[in-house]
């Protein structure tokens, strides 16, 4: 069987596969969140500000090294949109009494900034990318429920809270199934 020699890899392609482990991070600890927003579904806004502050955090801190040690040359964008993620887990964090309409209107706005972020580095990066598909995929479905989360803000809590959940689970399988995609491509390129 013929590998593929680096040379003939896509621009890009190699750095980005060499960093398919911190997909993988973003994936799980989107999984886990939405896991406990299904096994305590009687939260309050006090502790869902705080835990979705703590997971927005964690993937934003995520986003921005993989954006800053090797995200390509359109890495701006993770650095970006891990900067977003870090400042928005704070402000949940620190605020965490404030109305749920503002904590609403933040995750919304959150959610639809990485999704829009995400649908135009699947576009800019459709042939060197091993998944821009899955990428593009988990942007819409990022930018659609930001959409309705900011368009509904006074939905009930727990149906908010379902909502991120079911979101944070698809969003974190997506992003395994990515990390999985480019850990393939790097070992049939025999980087």
């Amino acid at each position: 069987m013929n590998r593929p020699v680096l040379s003939a890899l896509p621009p890009g392609l190699n750095k980005l596969s060499a960093h398919w482990g911190w997909l993988a991070i973003r994936g799980v600890a989107a999984i886990l969140f939405g896991i406990l927003a299904f096994t305590w579904p009687h939260f309050t806004i006090t502790t869902l500000a705080l835990m979705w502050g703590a997971y927005a955090i964690v993937d934003g801190a995520f986003a921005l090294v993989y954006g800053v040690r090797g995200g390509g040359s359109r890495r701006w964008a993770y650095a970006f949109v891990g900067l977003i993620g870090v400042i928005a887990g704070l402000i949940a964090f620190f605020w965490p009494n404030e109305t749920a309409i503002i904590l609403v209107i933040i995750i919304g706005a959150w959610a639809l900034a990485v999704g829009i972020f995400e649908i135009i580095y699947a576009i800019q990066y459709r042939r060197a990318n091993a998944h821009p598909w899955v990428v593009g995929l988990s942007g819409l479905l990022s930018a659609a429920v930001g959409l309705f989360i900011i368009a509904y803000p006074g939905a009930g809590a727990l149906s908010l809270i379902w909502l991120i959940g079911t979101y944070a689970i698809f969003y974190g399988f997506l992003m395994l199934f990515a990390a999985i995609q480019l850990r393939r491509f790097r070992h049939r390129s025999g980087v």
